[in-house]
């Protein structure tokens, strides 16, 4: 993207440290002008991983994958504790795809006790608003918000903490890498070029914040007819493939337009609880046991 000059200082002078992430080249000395004045990343007391999942835009499919997600760790390994946040403050599903929506209650220590359901810790915004009820809330609220969903909130013990974000590039995306240890982003897109468009650019963000990106998931990859077995590429095909070229990144699955998919969140009732031995549920095992292998991968790194 080509900036005019006396625009470049303009929002470097007006925006800037927000400004320089946007259209910094140079990642070094980006990261050096976002280190100033940043606050100290604390882990959440009790979560050994924090796993986000994120779109540049809405409608992809990004919380149903979320949810799959965090019940695939917990299905590949019994023994893993697994959490679900979601971050979305303004649109919670949690409570929907879940099928949970009991208040939480507050435990001795006054933090929120998450909401269970299929063996996976839940917390969201939905838990404490009625359902029909809108939140209209400005920036600062809705980061006291998120600040509240990640410390005032008895997680732990958790193996795997997975945050269903909001989509796009905003507030809630910067405060919680930002404030947080992050192991890893999964970026999910359906094939349709408007939308990739904007996955990368959530890619794009994560790595500006020092944030290592798993890989891509491609979300409605493909439509096959029940009646005829037809197979029909409505959104594209193989979109997701050129961007994850061109930035050097690992498709961790495909995913298919399924009715059964769509149907299970809606009731509460995701397709890895009705029918794990399905093929839909089988891909997300796999992208699970992707996620897991990479983590693993960056564990042993490490030690």
């Amino acid at each position: 993207m080509k900036v005019n000059k006396t625009f470049r200082k303009f929002g470097e002078r007006v925006f800037g440290n927000a400004y320089q992430l946007t259209f910094s080249r140079s990642a070094n000395g980006q990261q050096q002008k976002m280190a100033k004045g940043l606050p100290k990343k604390i882990p959440i007391a009790g979560v050994e991983k924090v796993i986000v999942v994120a779109s540049g835009k809405g409608g992809v499919g990004k919380s149903t994958t979320a949810v799959n997600l965090a019940l695939g760790l917990a299905a590949n390994d019994e023994s893993s504790r697994v959490g679900l946040l979601d971050a979305d403050v303004f649109g919670p599903s949690l409570p929907t795809m879940m099928n949970l929506n009991a208040e939480p209650e507050l435990n001795k220590q006054n933090l929120m006790v998450p909401l269970q359901n299929y063996g996976i810790k839940c917390m969201s915004m939905g838990f404490l608003v009625e359902e029909n009820a809108p939140i209209v809330w400005r920036g600062l609220m809705v980061m006291s918000a998120i600040q509240r969903l990640l410390r005032q909130v008895a997680w732990g013990p958790l193996d795997y903490l997975v945050i269903d974000m909001p989509p796009g590039t905003g507030d809630t995306q910067l405060s919680i890498s930002q404030n947080i240890p992050i192991n890893g982003a999964v970026i999910v897109s359906t094939p349709q070029d408007i939308a990739l468009l904007d996955a990368r650019k959530g890619a794009e963000m994560f790595r500006k914040v020092d944030v290592p990106v798993m890989g891509l998931v491609q979300n409605m990859s493909i439509y096959t007819c029940p009646k005829c077995g037809h197979q029909e590429h409505i959104f594209g095909k193989d979109g997701i493939g050129k961007i994850a070229k061109a930035m050097n990144l690992d498709i961790l699955g495909d995913i298919p337009l399924n009715r059964h998919i769509r149907e299970g969140c809606d009731s509460g009732k995701p397709v890895l609880i009705t029918d794990p031995s399905s093929p839909e549920s089988i891909i997300y095992k796999d992208i699970a046991k992707n996620v897991a292998d990479i983590l693993k991968t960056q564990r042993d790194k490490v030690s």
